[in-house]
Formats: structure tokens, C-alpha cells, sequence
């Protein structure tokens, strides 16, 4: 098979090649999947980079997320699943069957994964869809949902632009909040509103927090991109008893006031999707993939790459393109 890969960690021109790989098979338990569409996260970069470091054997395909169709299955998985086109999730590391040193992630043709990990998509749900969905869209739902309901709640969105944030934001709309969110200027906030927030504040102009306060008033929930910024901001709208909840790490870490936390009856949660156990993901990807059925969630804006084109697809993802940066991978 024809498939992307590095040998060791470092700069994507240094060590992204693409060339052809065998072809791996099934395990008991696992699905193959015929990868159509493979998403580039920031995470995936910070791996190959070695800024998330982890190690592996041999060589590694990148890449977590993906939407292909099955065309095999090991020992143990209904035969019926063959020919079903799925959405994948957190591919590498951990495709065959857990084991941390297996990287076969989606940038190839085809990816092994357990097969709780290869999730039908609703047959109304584009591709692209089903390649955004995994590591941004999973995120900001154990952002949101870990807390209990949303029904009736206030939740604000920093950074509702990105692809956690995006997500955030419909997922929320779905679950019948009031969605607020922040961005750097208007053409991000034209992306919040289109996601659904029902108020979007530019947090360059003026006083932020007083308009969100205006706009909103005290919010139950933060989804927060970067806690070391935003805290002071956060704990100004937070209501009493409100959480906020973290999924990016910054080089600054905040100092905590934990006399006012405190005082406010806050709650401070941090969320590593890769530290979530998978039962529970598999849960996630069913509530997310009901979200989708209903229409509550769309890609976001696609940035398209051949497969021969990937050290350009890396490159794009560490400019910070906004949208989603995907690698197709055409069928021979």
C-alpha cells in the first residue's frame, strides 16, 4: 500500500516520505479500513515533531483521524461491517489492538484499528465530516458533557473558531445552550456564527468579559483554548458554582487564585483525549455520531492536500491554518 510514514522524529521535510508499505491485516477483534480522507491535527504534528514525544518501532504513519470504508475484519467482528463506510478514530497510537508502540495511522491506504474505533457514519454525512470528527470533535465533547446537562445552560467558547471550538459550539447548540464565543477579528467571528453561537465577542476590542456579560450574562460553562490567557477573563463571567474546562496546554502556565476559585464554588477540569479511557470514547463517538445524523454538526473549512502533498499538509497545520488541513488518498 502506498502510505506516508516517518522513520524518526523531526521536521516534516526532514523525515515525511511517502512511498509504498505492506499492507496490514486484521487482528481478532480489528477492522482494516480503505482510507479515503486523512485529517492533520496539531497533534499529529507535535508528535512527528518530537514535542510530544512517544516512542515507536521501526517507522510510524501519522495521522489520528479518518473516513475510509471497511474491507476486511479479524477474527470475532460481524462480517457484515464489510463495505461500511466509518469515521476513525485516535488510528495512532494504539491500532492494533492498544499496543503503544503500533503506529498505523490513516495517512496510507489503509489503517487496522479495534473495531469500537472504526464508527459508522450516517449515510447523510459527507466524508469530510467523517475526517473532521475525531480528535477536535471528541475533545469538545468531554468539554462539555463530563459536568452533566447542558439544557438551559450558558457556555462560553474561547477561540470558537478552531476546530475544538467549532465543535464546542454546535455540540452545545445541540444539547439546547445559550453558546457565546470569543475570536480574534471578523473573519473568525463570521466561522463562530456560522457554527451557531448565538453572540460572538471580539476579545482585541474593548473589554471582553463586560461583553460577553452583556451579551450573555454569567456563563456556566468555559471551553477554554488557553487557560494562562483567559483565567481573569473567565472567572469574571463564571457563575458561581460554573465550570471551566482546559484541553490546550500553554508554554505559561497560569498562577491560580485559589482564594477566589474558591469563593465562587468553581471547578477547574483539564481534558487529554488520549488519557480517556476507550469504552468511554466509543460512548462519545455514538453521541457524536448521533449529533451528526441530526445535522447538528458540519466540516469545517477544508484544506485539501494529495497524499504526495503531505509534508505541505504539516507545514500548513503548523502556520496555524484555520479550518481543517486533510490529505486525500485517491484509490489505485
Amino acid at each position: 500500500m502506498r502510505a506516508a510514514s516517518y522513520p524518526r522524529e523531526g521536521a516534516a521535510r526532514d523525515v515525511l516520505t511517502v512511498g509504498d508499505l505492506a499492507t496490514p491485516d486484521p487482528g481478532p477483534g480489528q477492522v482494516r479500513v480503505r482510507i479515503r480522507v486523512s485529517a492533520v491535527n496539531p497533534t499529529d504534528t507535535k508528535t512527528r515533531d518530537g514535542t510530544t514525544s512517544r516512542p515507536f518501532d521501526d517507522v510510524r504513519v501519522p495521522h489520528q483521524d479518518g473516513v475510509g470504508e471497511i474491507d476486511a475484519v479479524g477474527d470475532g467482528v460481524d462480517p457484515s461491517r464489510i463495505g461500511q463506510r466509518v469515521w476513525v478514530w485516535l488510528a495512532s497510537p494504539g491500532g492494533h489492538g492498544g499496543d503503544p508502540l503500533a503506529e498505523w495511522g490513516t495517512c496510507a491506504e489503509y489503517t487496522v484499528v479495534p473495531d469500537r474505533q472504526a464508527t459508522a457514519l450516517p449515510e447523510d454525512a459527507p466524508d469530510d465530516l467523517g475526517a473532521c470528527l475525531g480528535v477536535p470533535a471528541m475533545t469538545a465533547y468531554h468539554c462539555l458533557f463530563a459536568d452533566g446537562s447542558l439544557a438551559g445552560a450558558t457556555v462560553l467558547v474561547t477561540g470558537g473558531a478552531g476546530a475544538v471550538g467549532h465543535y464546542a459550539i454546535e455540540l452545545a447548540r445541540w444539547a439546547g445552550a445559550t453558546v457565546v464565543s470569543t475570536v480574534s477579528g471578523p473573519e473568525k467571528a463570521e466561522l463562530a456564527r456560522a457554527a451557531g453561537a448565538h453572540h460572538v465577542v471580539n476579545y482585541r476590542e474593548g473589554d471582553p468579559a463586560a461583553a460577553i456579560l452583556d451579551a450573555a450574562g454569567p456563563v456556566d460553562r468555559v471551553v477554554e483554548v488557553s487557560l494562562a490567557q483567559n483565567l481573569e477573563q473567565d472567572l469574571r463571567v463564571l457563575s458561581d458554582g460554573g465550570r471551566i474546562v482546559s484541553y490546550a496546554a500553554t508554554p505559561q502556565d497560569p498562577v491560580l487564585p485559589v482564594r477566589r476559585l474558591m469563593t465562587g464554588n468553581a471547578g477547574l477540569r483539564f481534558v487529554l483525549l488520549y488519557g480517556v479511557r476507550r469504552d468511554v470514547l466509543g460512548d462519545t463517538a455514538r453521541a457524536i455520531t448521533a449529533a451528526a445524523g441530526h445535522g447538528a454538526l458540519s466540516p469545517l473549512p477544508i484544506h485539501r492536500f494529495g497524499l504526495d502533498d503531505v509534508v505541505a499538509a504539516h507545514e500548513a497545520v503548523e502556520r496555524g491554518t484555520t479550518g481543517k488541513v486533510v490529505v486525500d488518498v485517491p484509490f489505485r
